[in-house]
This record gives C-alpha cells, structure tokens and sequence, in this order.
C-alpha cells in the first residue's frame, strides 16, 4: 500500500494524534489497524515523528463504513486485502460509497461540528452551499440532515470544476442506469432461487450483493476510462492514461 501525506495533495502532513481526531476514533485505534495491516505504516519524518496523510484518513473512513455494516474483523481484513494496491484517497472514498450502498437507505440528523467531522475535512459555507445543492445535505434546525453512504462521495466533488448542475445530472444519469442494472440482475437472479428457503435466498443475497457492486465498479472505471480516451486528445490521453492507471483497479 502507497501513502500520500502532504505529496501532491497541498495538505500539511498529520501526526498520529491528528490523524486519530479528524478521523474520530483514538491513537490506540489507529495504531492497531496498523498493526492489522489495516493502514500502512507512516512516512517517517524529523525526529522519527510518523507523518500520516488523506489516504490514511480514507482508509479508517472505509473500515468505519465496514463496520457499520455489521461486518467483523477478520471479514474486514480479507476485504482490504483483496483492494488493488496503490489506491488513491478518491479511489477510497468511491469503494466507501459502495460499501455504504449495502445499507438500506438511512438519513441523520447532526450537527455543524459532526457534519464537518464526516466530511473529514474542513467546510466553509460556500462548500456546504455546494453539497446541499448536491442534495446530499439539508438544512434542518440549528444541524443539517445529511446521506451518511453519499456525503464523503460529494465531498471529493468539490474540488472537482464541476458545476453543481452538471453534477446533478451525472448522478441522475448514473441512478438511472443503476436502476436498469439492479432490475435486470434481479430477474436474472430470480430464477435461480425460487426454489430456495428464505434462509438461502438470504444468505445469497448477502454473499452477491458486495460482489455485484465490486464487478458494477470495475466495469465502469474500465468503460469510462475508454470513453474518455475516445474524446480526448491523443496526447493528453496517451500522458492521462500512463497516470491514472496507477492505483486503479485493472
């Protein structure tokens, strides 16, 4: 696993105790999930001082979202270890959103300082303006009623040069066909389990389910990724490509 302190990213490197409180969890957390080979292990700098960065902070926001799904351990350890290696925080950030759809669809209720807290990075109001044009968080009381499974997603989108309009219509393109897809794999599915038990057709969809969402990941990327050199110029496509290969699933 490859780390990415301050980098190319413009953020001053965090220490362990920085890294444990913008992430919400403690010292003693963080320095298990190392040992767990759950993070990879810091940049050493000055002083042997451990410099921690934002892929580390996607990493315990990933396991934070694994644990919420009710998912052991051990059955987080086989699913970090089955990650691409070289990963990105913004390819972190995009498996936690996938592993967030697992859940039913939920909403909260928090406050200001939590909202900001989720985000895992600070937000002025023009940012949060953007992420309630996004529809991801709304204004309600003295606290903001926010999509726990989308907030981290839309937060990475606003440092992309994307307007709030066309990045409303990306996610009702991708809805839509997100829709088109789960309902042709549930008749396809449907099927295969009409004899079953409950017990069984339970059991598999829960064993699918992150399976799917995986395989739905990986042929986007590679799709996009394609399309994307179609209307790009060949030069620009030929240098994107050498770089955005790297850290990605193939």
């Amino acid at each position: 696993m490859t780390t990415d302190t301050d980098g190319d990213s413009g953020d001053p490197p965090l220490t362990i105790d920085e890294l444990a409180a913008r992430a919400g969890t403690t010292v003693r957390t963080v320095r298990f999930y190392g040992t767990k080979g759950l993070l990879p292990p810091p940049v050493i700098g000055p002083r042997r001082v451990g410099h921690y960065g934002r892929d580390h902070l996607a990493r315990l926001a990933l396991i934070e979202e694994l644990q919420h799904q009710g998912m052991t351990l051990a059955a987080i350890e086989r699913y970090v270890r089955r990650l691409p290696p070289g990963l990105s925080h913004h390819d972190l950030a995009v498996h936690r959103a996938v592993v967030a759809s697992w859940a039913p669809d939920t909403e909260e209720t928090v406050t200001a300082q939590e909202l900001r807290r989720r985000a895992g990075r600070p937000l002025d109001e023009e940012d949060v303006e953007r992420l309630v044009a996004m529809d991801v968080v709304r204004p309600e009381g003295d606290g903001y009623r926010i999509d726990p499974g989308l907030l981290r997603l839309a937060v990475q989108l606003l440092d992309v040069p994307l307007s709030e309009k066309a990045i409303l219509a990306a996610r009702t393109v991708l809805t839509e066909h997100s829709r088109a897809a789960a309902q042709e794999l549930s008749r396809l599915f449907r099927a295969e389990v009409a004899e079953r038990t409950e017990a069984d057709v339970k059991s598999l969809s829960a064993h699918m389910q992150p399976l799917i969402v995986q395989a739905l990941l990986t042929t986007f990327q590679r799709s996009l990724r394609a399309e994307v050199h179609q209307w790009l110029p060949e030069s620009a496509g030929s240098a994107g490509s050498a770089g955005s290969e790297e850290g990605r699933p193939s």
